[in-house]
């Protein structure tokens, strides 16, 4: 039995592999591209935190790998990037993100992604769970996400956990200024609506009420349905 197989065995919902056809309104595979030399630093310098997880958004080391540049050439037009990971022992989902860019995922090893769209989320800024679909990243594989797709962590497939390369354009994921804050704030005040779910620069947020960590930080409590836990 392969791990897909047994994935879907043990969860109540869907385990689709990136390679299916459901996959393709959310993202690409990228293919073409040796990312190696960043896979093998990642193995050889990163660590699966104890508990939780770990981002980091951008490595200088890694930055400078083989492989980089031709990444931020063929991926983001030459359009600076940030290379950085995210490592942990994730299993629930209930809370998304999206950067109205892409974001380039490296699977340092297995994982699953939990992936919807930004355009399902109301005018009342809520998002049902059940909309969300549930995708099996193997080792090695690279996709691309599009600019509307919601995700968040990883979640781990193993008692190990999980390691991710995490691509994007540089400066996303990094803390607005507190002039930003408060244009952020005026705007949702105004009546745009989107301005409630933006938590840093390039990254909107919506979280179910039960994930606490991310509604200490201010993020919208939007996401209905059960709070889920995937098994492996």
């Amino acid at each position: 039995m392969s791990k897909l197989e047994e994935l879907g065995k043990k969860n109540k919902v869907a385990i689709h592999s990136i390679h299916d056809e459901a996959f393709k309104s959310y993202g690409r595979i990228v293919e073409g591209q040796d990312f190696s030399a960043l896979i093998k630093y990642m193995e050889q310098h990163t660590d699966i935190p104890a508990d939780g997880n770990i981002y980091v958004a951008f490595v200088p080391e890694m930055e400078v790998l083989p492989g980089a540049a031709e990444l931020q050439k063929v991926c983001f037009g030459d359009m600076p990037v940030q290379i950085g990971y995210c490592n942990g022992r994730n299993t629930t989902y209930n809370g998304f993100e999206y950067h109205k860019a892409a974001e380039i995922n490296i699977a340092v090893t297995d994982f699953m992604l939990v992936l919807g769209h930004s355009w399902d989320i109301t005018p009342g800024l809520s998002y049902s769970v059940d909309q969300a679909e549930v995708f099996y990243v193997e080792k090695g594989a690279a996709i691309e996400m599009f600019g509307t797709t919601l995700h968040l962590s990883p979640l781990r497939v193993c008692d190990e956990g999980f390691k991710g390369i995490v691509v994007l354009p540089r400066g996303v994921n990094t803390p607005l200024s507190d002039a930003e804050k408060t244009a952020r704030d005026v705007a949702y005040m105004a009546g745009e609506q989107e301005a409630r779910l933006l938590l840093q620069r390039g990254k909107w947020v919506i979280a179910h009420p039960d994930r606490e960590p991310l509604i200490r930080q201010g993020v919208c409590p939007g996401v209905t349905g059960e709070n889920r836990e995937l098994f492996y």
